[in-house]
């Protein structure tokens, strides 16, 4: 479904990824896992098309996306929940969730849509008039999920989906992400939170220093020695 071969990029002179390859299968949740710094935000905002490559290849269904604009990767199935949430802290929660669905012209989907998101997270129908900027930080990472959903993603990127909340609000983002899962949608996260990541993930991969040293299913990455040692507290 997803596909990277080879990928280079760089900050000016400084190399951020280093011949990074992954693969993302249909219904999968794979889980990229490293300490901060190692390059996975820039990972997820080179596949958005946010940062370009030097060289490598990204495909997703056969397509290439390194010289793709951001909102045509948007159209074809791709929908990033960026890092530190990055809402419209201006604007009320429907107004966000509205935004989420920009790119469409489904209406009546659109609608249906915005019922699922509201299902899905009770408190957002609540805070629905609300200016978004007064919620919670739980609540707003909720409402950069809800807002990824509203383009109608067939893969969602959740980066760092977990930093800066309280562990009982971590427990309730993954208990979401499995949710959303079980429903069918394929999700490529990012997380610092190793143990949580790896616990949900089907396949993960680990990230040091721009690159990957480490892959497997998310099971056999909990018991690897080198991974608990450097990642889960062991």
């Amino acid at each position: 479904m997803l596909n990277i071969q080879e990928l280079n990029v760089f900050y000016g002179a400084i190399q951020a990824l280093n011949n990074v390859s992954i693969s993302v299968n249909p219904g999968e949740v794979v889980a990229i896992i490293g300490s901060n710094g190692a390059g996975k935000s820039t990972l997820l905002r080179t596949i958005s098309g946010l940062i370009r490559p030097r060289s490598g290849s990204i495909t997703y269904q056969g397509k290439e996306l390194t010289t793709m604009a951001p909102h045509n990767i948007v159209k074809l199935g791709l929908s990033q929940s960026p890092e530190g949430r990055r809402i419209f802290t201006n604007m009320t929660v429907q107004e966000n969730l509205q935004l989420g669905a920009f790119l469409r012209t489904d209406h009546a989907e659109v609608a249906k849509d915005m019922e699922m998101v509201l299902e899905r997270f009770p408190r957002l129908r609540e805070r629905f008039k609300q200016n978004s900027g007064t919620m919670s930080g739980g609540e707003q990472q909720m409402l950069a999920i809800g807002r990824a959903l509203m383009s109608k993603p067939d893969i969602l990127l959740l980066d760092e989906p977990s930093l800066g909340l309280a562990p009982f609000l971590i427990a309730e983002i993954f208990s979401i992400v499995l949710d959303l899962n079980k429903d069918g949608k394929t999700i490529l996260i990012v997380e610092q939170n190793a143990n949580r990541a790896l616990e949900i993930a089907h396949r993960a991969y680990v990230l040091e220093t721009g690159e990957m040293v480490l892959e497997g299913t998310g099971k056999e990455l909990l018991v690897n020695p080198k991974v608990k040692e450097a990642y889960l507290g062991g």
